[in-house]
């Protein structure tokens, strides 16, 4: 939802839900896997100024996107200096650069869904607002060339639905994968204004397994053919899904829920429909990898006033 205007200086905030009336019976919330806690740290005073919350997976990588807004904001300071909030835990880094926050969220469903947990109830606490939350990622592409990136339109399930499904209590509880279609059309704007690589906006198969679950043949346990997975493969594109990863539905999912607008921008790393072993140089990955913060730094610093 975006902010409602009320005139040309005023407009009511959009701060960042949680849908849990136990949260406001607590005396403390320990936030465990960032090692912080609303008794402990004043999170209003460090993270209230948040606008752009941006994930990855790796923590190296997302250090790396840290300092590399740190440079393209011109903040003060050493970039290289740029210190963990989370260094209490070894679960998760996090990195604070001006309204930037940089965290890692691990590999899986279960690891980003503990991390948005956390992550969503401490910007709660901040009241923060108008926060705008970015997933930067790699996947496998499908039909795609490698290196090209993907604006994720819905995030999808192994049968192509846009839904996310978590068991709660033994029941099935079933949430919705839309994306913010406003946000991925801006993304799509600045790679365009960028010209740099290819972007595309397209449907993510999110799935729970790097190996079989995408239709790989080359994992320790292979129950298909090479003619079923492409045949798999071939579906999904039918569907409008033009990469995969292991993240995508439960963060579209809980952001949805919560209020916040929200993104996937991930680069694909190879064609699937060519193989399943990621086989380019080490050089070409790197530069892979950092085409996502360079579009999202873009739309960042394009919000912020810093290009016009």
């Amino acid at each position: 939802m975006a902010p409602i205007i009320l005139d040309q200086n005023e407009y009511i905030k959009q701060h960042v839900q949680v849908k849990n009336p136990y949260l406001d019976t607590m005396e403390e919330d320990i936030l465990y896997h960032f090692s912080l806690s609303t008794k402990t740290h004043n999170l209003p005073e460090m993270f209230g100024d948040i606008k752009f919350v941006c994930v990855g997976g790796s923590a190296n990588r997302m250090k790396a996107f840290a300092q590399f807004m740190h440079q393209e904001l011109e903040l003060p300071g050493n970039p290289e200096e740029v210190r963990d909030i989370c260094e209490g835990t070894d679960r998760y880094c996090m990195y604070k650069v001006g309204p930037v926050l940089s965290l890692s969220h691990g590999m899986g469903v279960p690891s980003i869904s503990i991390m948005l947990h956390e992550l969503i109830k401490l910007l709660h606490h901040a009241q923060s607002s108008d926060v705008v939350l970015i997933r930067l990622g790699t996947s496998g592409g499908v039909g795609l060339a490698p290196g090209t990136v993907v604006v994720t339109n819905k995030a999808v399930d192994y049968s192509f639905r846009p839904q996310f499904e978590q068991v709660v209590l033994g029941k099935v509880i079933t949430r919705s994968t839309e994306l913010d279609e406003g946000v991925a059309n801006e993304l799509l704007q600045c790679s365009a204004e960028l010209q740099s690589f290819p972007t595309m906006i397209g449907n993510t198969m999110c799935t729970h397994d790097f190996y079989e679950g995408q239709g790989r043949l080359d994992g320790a346990l292979c129950s298909f053919s090479h003619e079923e997975k492409l045949e798999y493969l071939r579906k999904a594109y039918e569907a409008g899904v033009r990469n995969i990863e292991m993240e995508s539905t439960v963060f579209a999912a809980m952001c949805r829920v919560c209020g916040v607008k929200a993104a996937v921008v991930c680069v694909a790393l190879l064609n699937r429909f060519d193989g399943d072993q990621i086989t380019s140089p080490h050089d070409v990955l790197v530069e892979y990898q950092q085409r996502p913060q360079v579009l999202v730094s873009h739309f960042i610093k394009k919000r912020l006033g810093h290009i016009v």
